[in-house]
């Protein structure tokens, strides 16, 4: 049997700042406060990137079902409550109410409804499901497109199987009548609860897709306690309840590679970049590192699997390359000429900030054969970094697209409006980013380190020579980069096609510190501005400053802020030991995090703390997000320093 399943859609990316989500990667289901689904555009249960359903209704028979109460009970599991005024019997109190537990897992949502009798009598009603299956694309959600294709639905007794092509999804619902009509998928229960008792029924939804390109790993049950949740509560309660659902997210975010179960990765966020992403994943680790070495060498695996081979101008592909994502179809951004392949390269960063998080790890523990075993692909990548990330031979790594149809820019900051001068024009490329430079001498300088300690220069890849290259690229560095404004002297964010400093102060600077491409005094003259009145909006460090043209709270990359963008610069500041500005820094962060009831979105407003009192989110940002969630983990490193510095 067929049910109709195209949705009205604004043809506007969703809003998603008030709707609540349930995840645990690859599934994710996002809801209404009263747990149904189907009156916000970004509503459904998602699998990989399909949402299967987009419409799921609960209701009762002989009354309204009133819902006065959500509780998120860690990242997987929700709890609603409601009441059933109509079958109270017209006492004062509310005596019959409805519990609703959700709880979602990797291709999976369960839900258990109790009709909770609190009156003397037995209390008989219907309770009715209603589903809707969708099977669009996750990038017609994000634009607002209607998408999907022709759905069967099977029904066989308590069982229907709904199938799109390679995607399908088994409903059972134990002791239920199913049946199926062009207004969608219906189940329907005769409950009664006894006085003063209760009655409980269940549903659960099975989801499979044939061409998913990630998976839950093979522990993807959530964790438990955790003593940096204690020590966080210690040093600053807020950062503790901080810790508490960033560490419940991070959890949730976890994946794999199907064929590789042993190597993690965090997803980089929800709803949009449920999946792998270079720059993101390894950001999310390194931000995390000072809690779980294994998963950074476990995604610096992953993405070794999958390093650059060839060239290949759609790909944006080229030897030794760390990609920037990886989808299981193409992905077309309406109205840019944007499709980007599956697996696509265009990333600038993503290469020497994998041989940065490779360093980190050694550092911090990764076991030494396990460093080993990634030499060949460091290799790779510093020959990329060396050469091929050069595009134009003035000694930056720059970027350009191309293809004509990949992204304009290829930074962290990859909006097509991200680079642009204090005046307001956009920079025109190849663009040399300030921050990549600082990656790029910081990778050349660690890995120097490591194959010095490792002993290993049988690729031509010489500890002295790459420490000679980085000097230079300093040098380079402080010739090109500084300019001089009315905010006063810091380096732009970026060489132009003329090799110009495009004159912008920006949060990219903040990246700068702590990689060595600065001096002390540098690194901390930068971090004064960043603490300035123009970049900090007492929320965290915004991505622009309020003195450039293009400022505007709402921007996505000129004028909002990123938590971790902000926590990069703290992470900057405490390796630079400006310990007490980290910790200003992190104050920012908490105020945000409280804000937010703890769950940082991907950003959010640059409005002043003072004027608004609390965050402003941006309204289609992504959460959980994974490298924000990691940021709870370098607050507390830098709590932690700073209470040594206090106590010293």
């Amino acid at each position: 049997m067929t049910v109709e399943t195209t949705a009205a859609v604004s043809a506007q990316q969703p809003f998603l700042h008030d709707a609540l989500i349930a995840l645990r990667a690859p599934t994710q289901v996002w809801s209404a406060r009263t747990g149904d689904l189907g009156t916000a555009p970004i509503h459904g249960i998602y699998h990989g990137d399909v949402r299967h359903v987009r419409l799921l209704e609960c209701a009762g028979e002989g009354s309204e079902i009133e819902w006065i109460s959500a509780a998120e009970e860690g990242a997987s599991d929700l709890l609603f409550v409601g009441l059933l005024r109509g079958l109270d019997g017209g006492q004062p109190d509310p005596r019959v109410r409805l519990e609703r537990s959700r709880r979602v897992g990797p291709g999976a949502l369960t839900e258990t409804w109790m009709l909770r009798n609190g009156r003397d009598v037995d209390v008989t009603t219907e309770l009715r499901l209603r589903l809707v299956p969708d099977f669009a694309s996750m990038h017609d959600v994000k634009a607002g497109q209607p998408g999907g294709g022709d759905v069967d639905v099977r029904v066989e007794g308590e069982t229907a199987v709904i199938v799109s092509g390679p995607q399908r999804s088994v409903l059972r619902a134990p002791e239920a009548e199913i049946a199926v009509d062009a207004d969608g998928i219906h189940a329907r229960w005769t409950v009664t609860a006894p006085a003063r008792s209760a009655r409980t029924v269940t549903f659960a939804l099975a989801l499979h897709d044939d061409e998913i390109v990630v998976a839950a790993p093979a522990d993807s049950s959530a964790g438990g306690h955790d003593e940096t949740i204690a020590e966080g509560r210690a040093l600053e309660p807020r950062l503790g309840a901080w810790l508490r659902r960033a560490l419940s997210d991070l959890d949730a975010l976890r994946l794999v590679i199907p064929g590789q179960p042993a190597d993690e990765f965090y997803a980089a966020g929800a709803p949009w970049f449920f999946t792998l992403f270079g720059r993101d994943s390894l950001w999310s680790a390194r931000l995390a590192l000072p809690r779980d070495v294994g998963i950074a060498a476990s995604t610096l695996r992953v993405l070794a699997r999958l390093q650059g081979s060839m060239d290949n101008v759609d790909t944006a592909q080229e030897p030794g390359k760390i990609l920037h994502e990886l989808r299981a179809t193409a992905l077309e951004i309406p109205g840019e000429g944007v499709v980007l392949p599956p697996l696509y390269y265009g990333s600038v960063d993503s290469t020497p900030l994998w041989i940065c998080l490779l360093a980190d790890a050694w550092r911090a523990g990764m076991p030494e054969q396990e460093v080993r075993d990634l030499l060949p692909a460091l290799h790779r990548a510093l020959e990329w970094m060396l050469v091929s990330g050069d595009s134009d031979g003035d000694g930056f790594l720059d970027y350009i697209d191309r293809s004509g149809r990949g992204l304009t820019n290829q930074g962290w900051k990859d909006s097509g409006d991200s680079i642009q001068w204090r005046d307001g024009r956009l920079a025109e490329g190849p663009i040399a980013l300030c921050e990549v430079q600082g990656y790029a001498y910081e990778a050349a300088v660690a890995a120097a380190d490591i194959l010095e300690a490792l002993d290993d220069h049988d690729d031509g890849h010489v500890p002295g020579d790459l420490r000679e290259w980085a000097a230079a690229l300093r040098d380079r560095f402080r010739r090109a980069y500084w300019v001089s404004t009315p905010e006063g002297r810091y380096p732009a964010v970026a060489l132009d096609r003329d090799k110009r400093p495009v004159d912008t102060l920006t949060s990219n600077v903040g990246h700068l510190i702590g990689t060595g491409i600065l001096d002390p005094a540098e690194e901390a003259h930068v971090a004064g501005l960043l603490l300035g009145a123009t970049m900090s909006s007492g929320f965290g460090i915004r991505t622009l400053s309020t003195d450039a043209a293009g400022y505007w709270p709402l921007s996505y990359h000129g004028g909002s802020v990123w938590a971790h963008d902000t926590a990069i610069a703290a992470h900057g500041m405490l390796r630079a030991g400006l310990v007490e500005a980290a910790a200003s820094v992190v104050g920012a962060l908490l105020d945000a995090a409280e804000g937010f009831d703890y769950r940082v979105p991907e950003l959010h407003a640059g409005d002043l703390k003072a004027q608004t009192g609390a965050p402003v989110p941006y309204p289609a940002a992504c959460r959980p997000q994974a490298w924000s969630a990691a940021a709870s983990v370098t607050a507390l490193a830098v709590l932690r320093a700073e209470a040594l510095r206090l106590r010293a």
